[in-house]
């Protein structure tokens, strides 16, 4: 049987790897947390993020065919998982970046691979990249055909150059350090305003430094308190025309693959947070009494609770490595099972958090206690990178409406 979940000697170095950097580095940019502002709070992670650069860590983000380390979304996975369950915000900001050149990594030329993606191969500096797709009053229907609005930041050729007008949100990191922009831009837009949707919309690279880039505000999220997610507009910012990725109008479609990869890690960030509280209230439970006379855990109610939190965090887990495998290996079934995969764990994560928060009680309302900040993190799971219900079950609906569905596809392909 061809099923193995055991790591590989390489992956084992990995993880090891990780998770001394999260537990000797990453775990010092909590205290950033404390600022009063987000710009302020996301201002003080910079030498963590530099160090985290400096480790190594953003070249295996980037697939050795383009001249980085990366072996695969398997090992993106088990990285991931060490560093989130530590600090998800610095992480964000690094797998944030990995999101907003991957359009250039699955649509672009050899030659703007090349030219585009120099600052994160190096090992110093804090290079940020942003996938700039949605848009103040949501982008749920990006695709939608006229009366509905859809894409509304607009792309115009004028000579050899591309004039981008529109707003966004919610970018990870776009306005970088300085409000003057990230590295790179990718940016979703439409190009041509007669077409249909599905020939309307393309992803144009803007480089820094751009004028036109107006910052106006960096949004006080719930949680991931240190990464940034401003609102700004793009007014009359150029990109030459070279930059376009690939054909005129194919945006969509490199929007959609470039989700895909990212869903199953999105799986992967709620086992990472679940991990964390499991952790945390299992020593919690075996040390305290409560009042009473043996340790918590030694009720059935208690037990039985870290059972199935523990059950939970190992099903979300290897479903998200089926998933990334899927993606790996290019199977059919990998948009399906990465869409799973995101679902099932951002949803789990929720849930799990609060169930643990009552196996501690009323303790774990302070913020001494990491399960409140950790639940607040989850919150974010099955609303972003394609909200659950605004995007990723109308795509498994998709799939099933689709006479060619196969429900057992899943487990018949590679």
């Amino acid at each position: 049987m061809a099923i193995d979940f055991a790591l590989t000697p390489r992956q084992r170095d990995l993880q090891r790897e990780s998770r001394n950097f999260a537990r000797d580095v990453l775990a010092g940019a909590r205290i950033a947390e404390s600022l009063p502002t987000p710009e302020e709070r996301f201002l003080a992670t910079r030498p963590v993020y530099e160090a985290m650069v400096a480790a190594g860590f953003l070249r295996k983000c980037v697939p050795a065919a383009a001249g980085g380390e990366n072996a695969g979304l398997v090992d993106m996975a088990i990285m991931a998982e060490e560093f989130y369950s530590v600090d998800a915000s610095v992480t964000l900001t690094m797998l944030g970046t990995v999101l907003g050149f991957l359009p250039i990594l699955l649509g672009g030329t050899p030659e703007q691979c090349g030219r585009l993606l120099g600052p994160f191969l190096k090992t110093s500096g804090a290079p940020l990249a942003s996938f700039c797709a949605s848009e103040p009053g949501g982008s749920a229907n990006a695709a939608s055909p006229p009366p509905g609005e859809g894409v509304r930041t607009t792309g115009r050729l004028a000579g050899d150059k591309w004039i981008i007008n529109g707003r966004k949100k919610w970018a990870s990191s776009a306005t970088g350090w300085d409000r003057k922009g990230a590295d790179i831009l990718c940016v979703v837009c439409r190009t041509d305003p007669l077409a249909v949707p599905t020939e309307a919309i393309s992803i144009i690279v803007v480089e820094r430094p751009a004028s036109g880039i107006v910052f106006e505000r960096a949004i006080d999220t719930i949680g991931h308190r240190t990464h940034l997610v401003p609102e700004f507009r793009l007014d009359n910012v150029s990109a030459p025309r070279d930059n376009l990725l690939g054909e005129t109008g194919s945006g969509l479609a490199l929007s959609a693959a470039s989700f895909t990869g990212t869903a199953a890690l999105v799986g992967i960030f709620g086992v990472a947070l679940m991990r964390a509280a499991f952790e945390f209230s299992l020593h919690f439970a075996r040390n305290e009494k409560r009042g009473g006379v043996h340790p918590i855990i030694e009720h059935q109610a208690v037990g039985y609770a870290l059972a199935d939190a523990k059950t939970s965090i190992e099903a979300a887990r290897y479903l998200s490595w089926r998933a990334c495998h899927a993606v790996d290996t290019q199977s059919p079934a990998a948009d399906e099972l990465a869409i799973q995969a995101k679902i099932y764990g951002s949803e789990t994560a929720v849930r799990v958090i609060t169930d643990l928060m009552r196996v501690v009680g009323v303790d774990s309302y302070d913020r001494e206690v990491p399960l409140g900040r950790l639940l607040q993190d989850a919150l974010a799971l099955p609303i972003f990178d394609g909200g659950n219900m605004g995007v990723r079950r109308r795509q498994l609906h998709t799939m099933l409406k689709s006479p060619d569905y196969d429900p057992l596809a899943a487990i018949s392909t590679a």
